[in-house]
């Protein structure tokens, strides 16, 4: 996909979010995890994160019943990987019935990678 239509791609997932996914985004939005930014459908090479941090190379992915089992999941998150970044993965009833247990997940993974990512505050 060449990188304009991966842009509007992105923009039209912004503008569709799932439930879960615009629940999950009250929680990263505004810095409200660690005092990170949080992006969110940001492309990452061929792929777009539902969520990313590029200050400490964590994506957070919010999943339907339609990515179980899924092996194009497994090959973009072995190339996430490949890119040094961090994927959590959280399905869809976890955020919604769960939002604060969520959150505290994704708060651990931050702190502990804030230590391996010290002030590398990129703006990309």
């Amino acid at each position: 996909m060449r990188e304009g239509a991966k842009r509007e791609r992105a923009r039209e997932l912004r503008r569709s979010m799932t439930l879960a996914e615009r629940r999950l985004w009250s929680i990263l939005n505004l810095r409200q995890v660690e005092g990170l930014r949080f992006r969110r459908q940001h492309p990452i090479g061929p792929y777009i994160a539902d969520f990313a941090c590029v200050e400490v190379r964590l994506v957070v992915e919010v999943d339907g019943s339609q990515h179980q089992a899924d092996i194009g999941d497994r090959r973009r998150d072995a190339y996430l990987r490949s890119q040094n970044f961090t994927v959590l993965r959280f399905w869809n009833n976890e955020v919604l019935a769960n939002p604060e247990g969520t959150r505290a997940a994704i708060v651990m993974a931050a702190a502990a990678l804030r230590h391996l990512h010290p002030s590398t505050s990129t703006d990309t």
